[in-house]
């Protein structure tokens, strides 16, 4: 069957430490406008307020009702999802190249998660009026978007279907002989073995890409590997192809030689994609494996399909898989108990990556370096103007856009406070005004943590503090870095309340063996067997196990029968953002004055400082600041004499705080007794009372001893700013 005759098509750049080329009509809708099998549900969102901690941090909730349930997103403005020098290049009619540099909404893009699980994905856009994107709960996919003619906010939810999602006769055109054939190429380039594993994920990586609508999708699935995407600039082929379109294979190494001598002058990247309007049969993409860093080779080609951006943005999350090293999952890869994840060689609408993709990647992160950039060299993002939502310096606040400004009732777009306006952001900052001294900012969170008080001048909480290294805690465990740790918690942790951490025998057995159940960490790709001293510093090890959980992180469990004792524990695939659940945490005893510390046992005297109970007169503690954080009724810096308690990092305390907690149960007491005796009285009295032969009449207006006129309340208004649902 004859191919058609190849459509022009548009080339667009992406970055993020590397910087991706992509072709997309920049006007489409982030979804498209796809025909769907099922009937829409019309539903209006409702904005939920009351929560100010999420406010204060940028997050919005709304509240809508679809599937026969209320749901809650929580969603925030993505920042910097397009640069601000963002450039488009377009060819004449003669073929010279022209470059604009557009003004491109950038504040109309969220992203954000259902409330109450944290696997799901929102990914939606107002730069069109209204909610337009995907919603992803439970392994379902909605698509919303504004419903035409509304004027009451109406919207659309739809749950897209799977032959809407699905296309599994579809599959990526990188077969085992190309990869093979690919990888030769790669290890005749010595330039991709520069770095060493010890400095793997020391910091966020960025990736320039070039398209604008599918970004945000893009970027969400992205989350996960701690890549953010940044859009860079768009090539526009609107004078025909400047590559032959034919066999995908060809199309690849014509564009990257393409790309070697045009692109990289014209916009530096890191990854460049081409979007083609052909049909290449069954193939859905292809792009070199591994090959982030290599400016000749870091290429991909994806194929358009239709308006449905939902699935055109997992091809492209697919193909830069490939160039960030990832290759297909094989028969053992997993995500979460599902087979088929985004890295599968047939398409699969499953955004998550497998655990081998995870590892594949730690490999290629490992071994490159152009993935460690800094944020701020990424697509000038170091550029600083009133409007760009960030407090920079001269300015007093930044509520973003025109629009965003509008709603603020604290800053204006001049970027300056509004009339009466004393703060417009912080944790000590309240419908613009600046908390009272002695107000909580930060509550503590456990008993390794300490509270914060705003000091009546700042908008801002004063930094966290909490207890200092080898503090007691729990049941004989210590304080380290604001958590206690204690092997037999870890086991419940992992395996439920009843579980507990497993003989010395276990750890001895398996912690010496070195591989991936035991072991005292890694030098590059070999597991380091635990010496006799660290044996309790490496995998933690349970027993007393009732149930087995099930690990959504790729993490694996075990177990081992040994001299009448069941071990149970847990492996972990390197190169994953989320932490090892399974590995003795530091901080964590090891014996008589001995603590773990980077897997080995060492000891406590590590923890030396100037400040102890001593010093703090016996009525504090030390934070992690070498400082004294004074009982109540003491006051810093030695806690020597009277005062409201705290420390000089702590912001004062409500003196009054607890004196009135405890008036007030005090109160509460004596009018329980009163009550109390009241209720006796009228139960032991007699009942009909003796009459009195002569009663003297009243001379006035009896009043009850039991009521009183109560006080007028003040008149209660809702705080301005704040209005439609509460939550």
């Amino acid at each position: 069957m004859p191919l058609n005759k190849p459509q022009p098509f548009k080339l667009t750049s992406c970055s993020f430490s590397s910087t991706v080329i992509l072709n997309i009509l920049s006007s489409w809708p982030l979804t498209g406008y796809a025909q769907h099998t099922s009937l829409p549900e019309v539903v209006i969102p409702l904005r939920v307020t009351g929560n100010r901690p999420m406010w204060a941090m940028g997050w919005l909730t709304y509240s809508l009702h679809f599937g026969g349930q209320k749901h809650f997103i929580h969603i925030k403005a993505k920042k910097f999802l397009v640069s601000r020098l963002f450039s488009v290049f377009t060819y004449t009619k003669q073929g010279a190249l022209h470059k604009d540099q557009p003004y491109v909404q950038n504040d109309c893009y969220y992203h954000g998660h259902m409330d109450g699980d944290p696997e799901s994905m929102v990914a939606i856009t107002t730069c069109y009026g209204g909610f337009q994107g995907i919603l992803q709960i439970n392994g379902t996919v909605y698509e919303i978007k504004p419903k035409n003619l509304s004027s009451t906010f109406e919207h659309l939810v739809h749950k897209m279907d799977s032959e809407e999602t699905e296309l599994l006769p579809m599959r990526c055109a990188l077969t085992e002989e190309i990869a093979q054939q690919m990888k030769r190429q790669q290890n005749e380039n010595p330039t991709l073995m520069q770095n060493h594993y010890e400095e793997w994920w020391t910091h966020r990586s960025f990736l320039d890409l070039a398209l604008v609508v599918d970004c945000d999708l893009i970027n969400k699935i992205y989350f996960s590997l701690d890549i953010e995407v940044v859009l860079i600039g768009l090539e526009l082929w609107n004078e025909g192809n400047l590559v032959p379109v034919d066999r995908m294979e060809i199309l690849l190494e014509e564009f990257c030689v393409w790309k070697t001598l045009s692109l990289n002058i014209q916009i530096p990247n890191d990854i460049a994609h081409l979007f083609v309007n052909h049909s290449f049969g069954k193939f859905l993409g292809l792009a070199y494996v591994g090959t982030v860093c290599l400016p000749s080779h870091n290429c991909g080609v994806d194929r358009l399909l239709g308006p449905n951006l939902f699935q055109f943005a997992h091809i492209i999350a697919h193909e830069m898989g490939h160039n960030l090293g990832m290759e297909h999952d094989s028969s053992s890869c997993t995500c979460g108990g599902i087979n088929y994840c985004l890295m599968s060689s047939t398409y699969s609408f499953n955004p998550e990556f497998s655990n081998c993709s995870y590892s594949n990647y730690w490999t290629t992160y490992a071994t490159t370096n152009c993935l460690h950039k800094e944020k701020k060299s990424i697509g000038n993002l170091q550029i600083q103007f009133c409007g760009n939502g960030v407090v920079d310096d001269g300015e007093q606040c930044d509520c973003g856009d025109r629009h965003m400004c509008e709603r603020d009732q604290c800053c204006n777009s001049r970027c300056a406070l509004n009339d009466g306006a004393a703060c417009a952001f912080g944790l000590c900052c309240l419908y613009c005004q600046i908390m009272p001294a002695g107000t909580v900012c930060r509550q503590e969170v456990n008993e390794c943590d300490l509270p914060e008080w705003c000091n009546g001048h700042s908008h801002k909480c004063p930094n966290d503090v909490y207890l200092l290294d080898g503090s007691p805690c729990g049941n004989g465990g210590y304080c380290y870095e604001k958590r206690c740790n204690n092997r037999d918690e870890q086991c419940k942790q992992i395996f439920g309340k009843e579980a507990r951490s497993a003989d010395h025998s276990c750890y001895r057995e398996l912690n010496t063996q070195g591989d991936r159940f035991g072991n005292c960490g890694m030098i590059r790709d070999a597991y380091l067997r635990c010496h006799d001293p660290d044996i309790l510093c490496g995998r933690v090890q349970c027993e007393n196990v009732a149930h087995i959980p099930f690990l959504r992180d790729h993490s694996t469990v075990h177990w081992t029968h040994l001299n009448g004792v069941t071990c149970w524990g847990t492996d972990y695939h390197f190169g994953m953002t989320i932490p090892d659940i399974g590995i003795v945490k530091d901080g964590t005893d090891c014996g008589p004055e001995h603590v773990c510390i980077n897997k080995k046992c060492v000891s406590k005297s590590i923890w030396r400082s100037q400040c102890s109970p001593k010093t703090c007169n016996m009525k504090g503690v030390c934070n992690n600041l070498h400082h004294c954080h004074c009982n109540l009724g003491w006051d810093p810096p030695h806690c020597l004499k009277s005062g409201r308690g705290g420390s000089i990092d702590s912001g004062p305390p409500n003196y009054n705080e607890k004196k009135h907690k405890k008036s007030i149960g005090l109160s509460q007491f004596v009018i329980f007794l009163i009550n109390l005796f009241f209720t006796l009285h009228i139960l032991l009295s007699p009942t009909h009372p003796p009459t009195v032969p002569h009663p003297i009449p009243p001379t006035h207006s009896p009043v009850s001893t039991w009521m009183s006129p109560s006080p007028t309340p003040p008149d209660l208004k809702t705080p301005w700013g704040f209005q439609s649902l509460q939550g």
